[in-house]
């Protein structure tokens, strides 16, 4: 795909790294020469300086005959007056803008044809707080991603010794649940990732990568490890964009403290979220948590705009006695140095991002990819369509679809039914078909899988 990429902050920049890999023709717009150059030494891609909206620096980038624009600026309203000029001057198909502000996302109605013509909205921060609530709700999973509408969850958890599976072969799963349908997607054993078979022994301190319908989740999770008792006792560090919307979002079903730094934010945020108890001061002020009965807390959770403050705060709360911690941490080399060490879980909101602007790259009709395992995995959503002269995937049984290495199918998914894959399991047109790619420089070959061909012979 001809893709243009507008911004070269830490979204585009992360995106560019993910798509110059897949053979992709990619330029990036940014007015900083300096990022530009960066990106032009370390990735196979275009580049040209200038204001992201201005049609001519468009021109330059080849918007006339792109495939899609990505426009991911720090300004929401560069980011929709791009999508305008693309679609105005150069009827570029598939326009994608981040927009942050709730007072744009709030009326879905200025994003249409008719009005401002993005065909997709990201907005990194109501997509790092929904991936947040996820792992809220559910005590003791490192990851939990929706597929189908949240029907299924791919849910990744560390076993630990004393799990009722641990020590024992995979199958013995299913004598444990007869009655509950899960499939392991994956397993990572120091970091190395392992094909689950049937006589698959699972061992303490596995990274491993489930499928099940959501109702399931807790029922496997128990067979991994001690189930968590459900979280009540949060506090956010940080009263910014996603500070407040987590708090927003919980603060009817637990109790919710949030710390602010900046007085005059910390009393909006107040008037804006009546049930959170907010706190102005330093979030890490050990005098402060201690107060704030830190100890018995079950989620301390930093989500400044400061990476080093974040990591900190949350090494503190832990080391005070928080039950879990979790750090929104920017910069990837931070996030693989701290999540071995004493921080629970680190958030990328790159990872978080990246999958939804991957749904739209994807050839074949993939309508949901997570990035996973920082970038090197995915697990993505496709439709099968046509019928068994036309598909390499319909008609056939799972055992029979010739899968690249490292991929399993998890899940299927038929009108409201959720199947769990089976060997003997039959895919039928219109099916959607969750995957779990250990490698996803195999992306290309499973995308030719779920294309429609004249016919195969």
């Amino acid at each position: 795909m001809k893709i243009i990429i507008l911004g070269a902050g830490q979204v585009g920049t992360s995106v560019a790294n993910n798509l110059a890999s897949e053979a992709n023709d990619i330029t990036v717009v940014d007015q900083n020469p300096e990022l530009l150059r960066e990106l032009q030494d370390r990735l196979d891609l275009g580049t040209v300086q200038g204001h992201a909206a201005h049609p001519e620096v468009l021109m330059r980038a080849g918007a006339e005959d792109a495939d899609l624009i990505l426009a991911v600026t720090n300004s929401d309203e560069t980011n929709m007056v791009a999508c305008q000029v693309a679609y105005s001057l150069f009827r570029t198909p598939t326009k994608i803008a981040r927009v942050r502000a709730l007072g744009y996302t709030k009326y879905p109605q200025l994003f249409s044809p008719e009005a401002m013509p993005i065909d997709v909205l990201i907005s990194p921060e109501q997509l790092v707080t929904d991936y947040i609530m996820r792992l809220i709700e559910n005590p003791g999973a490192l990851q939990v991603l929706d597929f189908a509408g949240g029907r299924v969850r791919l849910v990744a958890v560390r076993a630990y010794y004393g799990g009722p599976l641990v020590g024992h072969e995979l199958r013995t799963l299913y004598d444990h649940m007869p009655n509950i349908e899960a499939r392991v997607a994956a397993i990572y054993r120091q970091g190395r990732a392992i094909q689950p078979e049937g006589d698959t022994v699972i061992e303490a301190d596995d990274e491993v990568f489930f499928v099940a319908a959501k109702e399931n989740i807790r029922a496997v999770m128990s067979e991994l490890r001690r189930l968590d008792k459900p979280f009540k006792r949060l506090i956010f560090a940080g009263g910014g964009n996603i500070g407040m919307r987590l708090a927003h979002a919980l603060e009817r079903d637990y109790q919710v403290k949030l710390i602010e730094r900046d007085r005059r934010r910390a009393q909006k945020v107040a008037e804006e979220l009546p049930k959170t108890i907010v706190l102005h001061g330093d979030v890490a002020d050990e005098d402060l948590l201690l107060e704030e009965n830190i100890e018995g807390t079950d989620v301390f959770c930093a989500v400044t705009n400061d990476d080093e403050a974040n990591i900190l705060s949350a090494m503190l709360a832990k080391r005070l006695g928080a039950r879990k911690v979790m750090a929104l941490i920017n910069r990837a080399a931070y996030v693989d140095m701290v999540q071995s060490g004493p921080i629970d879980i680190a958030i990328s909101p790159q990872q978080a991002t990246i999958g939804s602007l991957l749904t739209h790259v994807r050839r074949g009709d993939v309508v949901m990819v997570h990035s996973l395992r920082r970038g090197a995995a995915e697990a993505i959503e496709a439709v099968a369509h046509g019928d068994p002269s036309s598909s390499k995937v319909v008609g056939r049984a799972i055992e029979e679809i010739k899968l690249p290495r490292g991929t399993n199918i998890g899940a299927v998914v038929r009108g409201d039914e959720v199947l769990i894959a089976h060997h003997d399991t039959v895919i039928e047109s219109e099916d959607h078909v969750i995957l779990f790619l250990v490698d996803k420089r195999q992306i290309p070959e499973v995308e030719r899988l779920f294309q429609v061909g004249i016919t195969f012979l």
